[in-house]
């Protein structure tokens, strides 16, 4: 591949690599986190050129814990195909954790409908290249690039290096999902197609305490909010919260047995195994957070978090005994409550689920970016996402409008959050 116009002074080489195993840990890292030194078991330290706050997903700890488990590889249909760029003295360009799929589940943007309209019409969809965290609708950076004056050349070269992947491998498009704004605006640019969803995320407005978070709802809503909470502790249901060294695999098992449970209800066969784990609880364990329902001596129930250096990213949830307004709790309220008490300005708690709405999680709008190589699908997708864009963005802005928060307290208007909700 040549090098852009703004790369000609030096020579590049692009590699694909089919185990992140294979890029050494600080080069991946470099790019994905720049700025950040990581740490024994994922401890994070911040240096002076850190320029965004670190996002634990794209972390090469946390994407080869899911190689090195199984949970992600060719007979799970996620083929690894990461894209990594270096220098010719070696020094890491840019990357992109990629992966060659053979269908289009665990990804939170959904194109069934595009695969069976393309092969009804005789066309072959799969296989595609999906530029995602596998099984996570986490916003973050999905083109990582140096930083330096070249950051912009260095988006674009890898979204021509996209495409070339994708035509050597045969695929019929590529897919980036939950990119940063500065990502998806370079796709776009490069002429790529532009989706938008929403999700529910909870932003710290400087409150002191949970009860001054309330304080910003309406009155219904706020004696709503304390009921539920102390319906969801009834039956003597105590609440724990485990990190770093704190966390053991007892507390792994029990937390797998409710993990399960939610996957085999919802999509049939969880994504994850026991082994990843186990994977990130050795490796990532300052950046988990693991809250227990307990009853009677044992975990009921219970969610995992992981933890970002301003944001905390609700991620699975389960139980093995059903109490009201438990999941809400677990879930929501004690995330928020975490996010105060650390200083954290952020929760977000996964994709879907208008009920977050109800307990303070503002409609913030998230980005897709779409290449199609075949000009009659691209042509019938593009008008599609003509019609769905503005129809996310009105209903986005409708949930905006009919939260539970005070009428004169909009502190934070539908485009500030929109602007906060960007960069993880």
């Amino acid at each position: 591949m040549s090098p852009s116009p703004a790369e000609e002074s030096r020579t590049v080489a692009v590699s694909i690599a089919d185990r992140i195993s294979t890029i050494g840990r600080d080069a991946w890292d470099s790019l994905a986190n720049p700025g950040w030194t990581i740490g024994p078991g994922g401890r994070i330290e911040r240096t002076d050129t850190a320029t965004r706050p670190f996002n634990p997903f794209v972390a090469h700890d946390f994407l080869d814990a899911l190689e090195a488990s199984g949970t992600v590889d060719a007979a799970t249909g996620w083929l690894p195909q990461h894209v990594f760029i270096a220098e010719d003295d070696g020094t890491p360009r840019a990357a992109v954790p990629a992966y060659l799929k053979s269908h289009s589940r665990g990804e939170y943007v959904f194109d069934w409908g595009w695969a069976d309209a393309f092969e009804r019409a005789g066309g072959r969809y799969y296989p595609k290249l999906q530029v995602a965290v596998p099984f996570t609708p986490v916003t973050g950076p999905r083109l990582l690039v140096k930083e330096d004056g070249n950051a912009a050349a260095g988006r674009a070269l890898l979204a021509g290096a996209l495409e070339q992947v994708a035509a050597a491998r045969r695929a019929s498009s590529v897919h980036v999902t939950f990119p940063e704004d500065e990502d998806w605006q370079a796709l776009v640019e490069a002429g790529w197609l532009a989706r938008y969803d929403h999700q529910f995320q909870w932003f710290n407005e400087g409150y002191r305490d949970f009860e001054d978070f309330l304080a910003a709802f309406a009155s219904r809503k706020r004696k709503q909010i304390r009921r539920e909470r102390r319906e969801a502790l009834a039956d003597g249901i105590s609440i724990v919260h485990r990190t770093g060294a704190d966390i053991t695999e007892a507390d792994w098992d029990a937390f797998y047995e409710f993990y399960t449970d939610t996957g085999a209800r919802k999509w049939g066969t969880p994504y994850l195994n026991r082994t990843f784990f186990s994977l990130i609880g050795e490796r990532m364990a300052e950046r988990i957070l693991l809250i227990f329902a307990v009853r009677d001596g044992r975990p009921i129930a219970g969610a995992l978090n992981l933890i970002g250096s301003d944001t905390l990213f609700g991620r699975y949830w389960g139980a093995v005994e059903d109490h009201p307004f438990l999941h809400f709790e677990v879930c929501y309220h004690q995330a928020v409550e975490f996010a105060l008490t650390h200083g954290l300005s952020r929760v977000e708690a996964g994709a879907q689920g208008e009920h977050k709405a109800a307990r303070g999680y503002r409609p913030v709008l998230t980005r897709s970016a779409h290449w199609i190589a075949h000009g009659g699908l691209r042509d019938a997708v593009a008008d599609f996402l003509a019609r769905e864009r503005p129809a996310v963005e009105a209903e986005t802005e409708y949930l905006a409008e009919t939260g539970p928060f005070r009428k004169n307290f909009a502190a934070s208007t539908d485009e500030e959050a929109d602007r906060d909700g960007k960069a993880t």
